[in-house]
C-alpha cells in the first residue's frame, strides 16, 4: 500500500491518509496523519480506534487538526479488523502488542522526535491501557476516559449482572461493520434494523439468542460476552487488571458521573495509583470525575442544568496534559491529583483521593410497608429496634425499570415492586463524595436473586433525581447463598460527588431488578442470558431492618464548601 499524496486541512496542517504500518505477522493497519507546520521531528499523539479513523472521537474531542496546529504529529489509526486495517478484529484481544508494535514504528517516521502520547475515550481508553501493559519504549504518558481497566467488573458486569443494554447496544453496534465487511446483505439489513430501534433490543428473550448475535456468519464475541458471566481468565486475558504493575507512565483518566463506564474509569485510576510498576507512575495518576454522559460532554445531562462550569474546555487541558510530559513545560503541575465536579454545587473541587474521610450511616425503618413513596419507609441516624420487615415481590415479566440518570425518578417510585426510604429534609448542606454503600439483611425465596440500591436526591418541589445506582447478584456475592435464609447483601453503589442542599433529602430505593440496565434475573439456576418467559419465575423478597438486622445506608462524606 502507498502513501497517498499529502493535503492542506488549513493552517499550515497537512493530512496524509491510508499510511500503512506493517506488523510483524503480515497484518498491515491503516492511518491518517496530521502533520503541523512546523518541519519535524516533533512529538506524537496516537489514538487507535475502531470506528473509522476519519472520526476520530471528534464527538468529544476537537479535531486532530486543532492538535496538529499546536505543533503535534496527531496519528488516527483503524485497529486491526477495522476500517481500512487487515486482519480480523476480536474486541481488545489484539490491541497490546499491535499498539505496542504501532509505536514502535511511529518512532522510526522522521516527523516523531520519539515523545509519544495516546488520547481517546472509551474503546480507545482501553486501547492505550493495553499498549501501555507493554511498556512500548517512547510511549510517555497517556489519557484514558471514560473506559475500562477491568472489563468484567467496569464495562460488562456489575457485581456479577450484566449491564444488558450498554452491552447489547455496543455489540450491534461493532457486528454492523462486520456484516459489511464480509459483505452480508441480509444480516446488514437486520442489524441496521435493529439499530434503529435499540431501545427495544434488550426485550428479546433470550437475550443470547437475539437473532443477530447468533447468526454463524458473524464473529462470536458478543455471544462470548453473554456466555462468560462470571469472572474468569477469558476477562483477565483482555485487559490490564492483572497487569497494573507493567504499567510505568503517567495517566490522566477522565470519567463521567453519568457514563456507562463511570466504575471503570474510576476504578481504573485507583488500580493505577495503587499497582503500576514505579512511585513516579503511581504519584503520576489524574483523574478528571465530570458530570457528563459517555456523549456529550457538557452542561446537560437528562434534564438537569449543570451550569457553566461543566463545560470545561477538555481539548485545553488535554493540550497542557501532553505538553507537560511531552514539551517539559511543567503546565500541568499545578492540578490536583483529582479534580471532580461536585453536582448540585455545580463546582470542580480538588481533592487528594476518591473518597470522602467521613462516613455518615442512616438505617432503615418502616412500619411494614415501605412500598413505593407511598409507603412509610424512612431513613434516620437511629438504629432501628422492633421493627417488622419489608416485602416486594418481584416479577421478571414486570422488572422495575431504569430510567435515564440525571432524570427525575418519582413516577418509578409509585410501583409496588420497590422499597423507598426517606429521610428528613437537611438542615446544612451534605457533599457526599465516593462510594455509597449499602448492608441490607434481605431473604428471598428465589435460589438466585438480585438487588438494587440506588440513591436519590429528593428536592423540596418533589423532584426525585438519581444519584447512583448498584445492584448485586447472589451468585456474585455469596459463596454458601440459600434461599429463605436472611443474608447481608454488603456492596457498594457507583462513586458520586454530589451537595444536598438543606431542605433536600435522602432517599434510598432498594429493588430486585433495574432493567434494562441490567439484565433480568430468572430466580433460579437458568443463566440469564439463557432467560425467556418459559423459564423465569416470581419471587419474594423481604428486607429486614431491626435489632438483629441492623440494614444501612453508608455515605461517604467531605466538608462542603462554603
Amino acid at each position: 500500500m502507498n502513501r497517498s499524496q499529502r493535503v492542506d486541512v488549513g493552517d499550515g496542517v497537512t493530512l496524509e491518509r491510508n499510511v500503512p504500518c506493517r506488523l510483524s505477522d503480515g497484518t498491515t493497519l491503516v492511518s491518517d496523519h496530521y502533520y503541523p507546520r512546523k518541519p519535524g521531528p516533533n512529538p506524537t499523539l496516537l489514538m487507535r480506534q475502531p470506528y473509522g479513523r476519519d472520526i476520530a472521537s471528534t464527538v468529544v474531542y476537537a479535531h486532530p487538526a486543532w492538535f496538529a496546529r499546536r505543533g503535534y504529529n496527531v496519528v488516527i489509526q483503524d485497529v486491526r479488523g477495522r476500517g481500512g486495517s487487515e486482519g480480523h478484529f476480536y474486541p481488545f484481544r489484539h490491541e497490546a502488542a499491535d499498539g505496542a508494535e504501532t509505536i514502535a514504528w511511529l518512532r522510526t517516521l522522521p516527523e516523531c522526535n520519539g515523545r509519544i502520547g495516546m488520547y481517546g475515550f472509551s474503546y480507545q481508553g482501553a486501547a492505550q491501557l493495553l499498549a501501555a501493559a507493554k511498556r512500548p519504549p517512547g510511549l510517555e504518558c497517556i489519557a484514558p476516559a471514560m473506559t475500562a481497566a477491568d472489563l468484567y467488573n467496569g464495562w460488562f458486569y456489575h457485581h456479577g449482572a450484566l449491564r444488558l443494554a450498554s452491552s447489547l447496544g455496543w455489540g450491534i453496534q461493532m457486528l454492523k461493520e462486520e456484516a459489511r465487511r464480509l459483505n452480508l446483505v441480509d444480516t446488514s439489513n437486520k442489524l441496521e434494523t435493529a439499530w434503529a430501534n435499540i431501545a427495544a433490543q434488550p426485550h428479546h428473550k433470550p437475550c443470547a439468542e437475539h437473532p443477530t448475535l447468533t447468526d454463524p456468519t458473524l464473529p462470536s464475541y458478543v455471544r462470548d460476552w453473554f456466555a462468560h458471566d462470571t469472572l474468569s481468565s477469558f476477562w483477565s486475558d483482555l485487559d490490564i487488571s492483572k497487569l497494573a504493575d507493567e504499567i510505568n507512565i503517567p495517566a490522566l483518566h477522565v470519567s463521567g458521573w453519568f457514563d456507562t463506564y463511570l466504575e471503570g474509569s474510576i476504578a481504573g485510576f485507583e488500580l493505577l495509583r495503587n499497582e503500576a510498576m514505579t512511585p513516579f507512575a503511581r504519584d503520576h495518576q489524574y483523574l478528571l470525575a465530570g458530570p457528563w454522559t459517555h456523549i456529550p460532554w457538557g452542561d446537560r445531562a437528562g434534564d438537569m442544568h449543570l451550569g457553566p462550569e461543566a463545560l470545561l474546555d477538555t481539548n485545553d487541558l488535554l493540550l497542557r496534559w501532553f505538553d507537560h510530559w511531552l514539551r517539559d513545560t511543567k503546565s500541568f503541575a499545578n492540578e490536583p491529583r483529582v479534580k471532580h465536579f461536585a453536582l448540585g454545587l455545580n463546582q470542580w473541587l480538588p481533592a487528594d483521593d476518591i473518597t470522602g474521610p467521613t462516613t455518615q450511616t442512616l438505617h432503615l425503618h418502616s412500619h411494614g410497608n415501605a412500598n413505593s413513596r407511598k409507603g412509610n419507609g424512612f431513613l434516620s441516624p437511629t438504629p432501628a429496634a422492633h421493627e417488622p420487615p419489608d416485602l416486594f415481590v418481584y416479577d421478571p415479566e414486570v422488572p422495575v425499570l431504569s430510567t435515564p440518570p440525571a432524570t427525575d425518578q418519582s413516577a418509578l417510585e409509585l410501583g409496588n415492586n420497590l422499597l423507598v426510604y426517606t429521610a428528613e429534609p437537611l438542615t446544612a448542606p451534605l457533599h457526599i463524595f465516593g462510594r455509597p454503600r449499602v448492608v441490607l439483611y434481605a431473604a428471598t425465596s428465589a435460589t438466585h436473586a438480585d438487588l438494587t440500591a440506588k440513591l436519590v436526591r429528593l428536592t423540596p418541589q418533589g423532584r426525585a433525581e438519581q444519584v447512583c445506582i448498584g445492584i448485586a447478584r447472589s451468585t456474585y456475592l455469596f459463596a454458601d447463598y440459600k434461599e429463605d435464609t436472611v443474608h447481608a447483601w454488603d456492596f457498594t453503589l457507583e462513586p458520586t460527588s454530589i451537595v444536598f442542599a438543606p431542605g433536600d433529602s435522602i432517599r434510598l430505593e432498594v429493588a430486585a431488578s433495574a432493567f434494562p440496565l441490567y439484565d433480568r434475573n430468572p430466580s433460579n439456576a437458568t443463566p440469564p442470558s439463557q432467560m425467556s418467559q418459559f423459564n423465569w419465575q416470581r419471587s419474594t423478597h423481604i428486607l429486614h431492618h431491626d435489632l438483629n438486622h441492623p440494614s444501612t445506608l453508608h455515605l461517604p462524606t467531605i466538608e462542603p464548601q462554603p
